[in-house]
């Protein structure tokens, strides 16, 4: 059975009955900086807990170093980042990574890691030293093996898998993380055209089932085609946020992206879709 947005994983009773605990991700007046390097600044967004976001906007606007910020990667200079009302730099880190997982653009494989040993690290979170492997633990590590379709790889190499397979088997290690809000930097990235809508079948499958789903993608049709809440950034601003239909115009990507477009309706799913423009007849 489908999980509800009152019941999804690492939510407990006490989260549910609390009504002055705000739900989700936020962020207020963040200033984001890599030492003297400004990214962003007064950035302010609120991401709902039961939404599939896709944050997009041209290279170097800030998407990236936004995500990290959200996993708590990097301090805001100023302002603050809030899980469920409370500052993110406030909270234990077990407690965080409890709620909130990470996929990184580019995940390093360990050398020589079989595809259940490295899914089995997503359980870390969970242990401590009063509490090691238990049947929780290989449940959960079966049911993201399952849901990704990396069964059959378990005792295979990962560094001898294809781009495909090592992307559902890291974003496995994410699901056996069992946190309620997932964060996934560019998961598409070097995949050829039918693994990316492999992978956001599976995105789109775990926002069905409950978790609250953040990605960064670049194709602004896949963006539109997958997510309930599209968020658009231009030099560390969010300059748009709302669901594909309302945010996605040609002015809009002209604007942002510098695209002279059409947008016209998915002849499969009617979402909004970019056509180019030829610049040639432009001039």
């Amino acid at each position: 059975m489908p999980l509800t947005s009152r019941e999804v994983p690492g939510r407990t009773s006490s989260d549910r009955a609390a009504p002055d605990v705000t739900p989700g991700l936020a962020v207020e007046g963040a200033r984001l900086a890599y030492e003297r390097r400004v990214v962003a600044n007064d950035l302010n967004l609120e991401l709902p807990d039961d939404a599939f976001t896709v944050i997009v906007g041209p290279n170097a606007c800030g998407k990236s170093t936004l995500l990290k910020a959200l996993a708590r990667v990097i301090a805001p200079g100023e302002g603050r980042i809030l899980l469920d009302g409370r500052d993110l730099h406030r909270l234990r880190t077990r407690d965080v990574a409890r709620r909130v997982g990470l996929l990184p653009q580019g995940a390093v494989t360990p050398e020589g890691i079989r595809v259940d040993d490295l899914v089995s690290r997503g359980r870390h979170p969970h242990h401590s030293p009063l509490r090691q492997w238990s049947r929780a633990d290989a449940s959960a590590v079966t049911s993201a093996m399952a849901a990704t379709g990396v069964s059959d790889l378990a005792g295979r190499f990962v560094d001898e898998l294809s781009g495909g397979q090592r992307q559902r088997v890291w974003i496995a290690m994410l699901l056996a993380q069992e946190t309620p809000i997932l964060l996934l930097d560019e998961p598409t990235t070097y995949l050829d055209i039918a693994h990316q809508y492999e992978v956001l079948d599976l995105l789109r499958d775990q926002h069905g089932a409950g978790r609250a789903v953040i990605a960064v993608l670049h194709d602004l049709n896949q963006a539109a085609r997958y997510a309930t809440n599209l968020v658009v950034m231009r030099d560390g601003c969010v300059v748009a946020t709302g669901s594909p239909a309302e945010v996605l115009t040609a002015g809009l990507v002209e604007e942002v992206f510098g695209l002279p477009c059409l947008i016209v309706p998915d002849a499969v799913t009617g979402t909004p879709t970019v056509v180019p423009l030829d610049r040639r007849r432009q001039r």
